[in-house]
């Protein structure tokens, strides 16, 4: 028997470190966002459902077609098409060219 804990567009998460708003928080398989800063052992919330702005690389050949996966690069901070060694952050929701700094994807789990 399941008992209902919270409807799941937000989880609870506690930071060891400062973590500013903003910051792409990677679990295992799970990428959550911070909508607020969160200090250290405080808890606070990860978004894990809903439409972000995410970094990406501006060089050619970066651009992000409407509607794929795209991945999360935890060593470079972006988002990326790539999925080998990356996690899965969800789906673009908007095209992204060469030089777009940044791409739109709904986080999918």
């Amino acid at each position: 028997m399941a008992i209902f804990v919270q409807n799941g567009d937000n989880i609870d998460y506690t930071p060891s470190v400062d973590v500013p708003a903003g910051a792409v928080i990677v679990q295992g398989e799970l990428i959550g966002v911070t909508k607020r800063p969160i200090p250290a052992n405080t808890q606070g919330s990860l978004a894990v459902e809903g439409v972000f702005e995410f970094p990406k690389a501006t060089a050619a050949g970066s651009a992000i077609a409407v509607g794929v996966n795209v991945y999360w690069n935890a060593t470079a901070q972006q988002a990326t098409v790539t999925a080998s060694g990356n996690k899965l952050i969800g789906k673009t929701i908007k095209a992204a060219t060469d030089t777009d700094a940044t791409v739109f994807a709904r986080l999918s789990q």
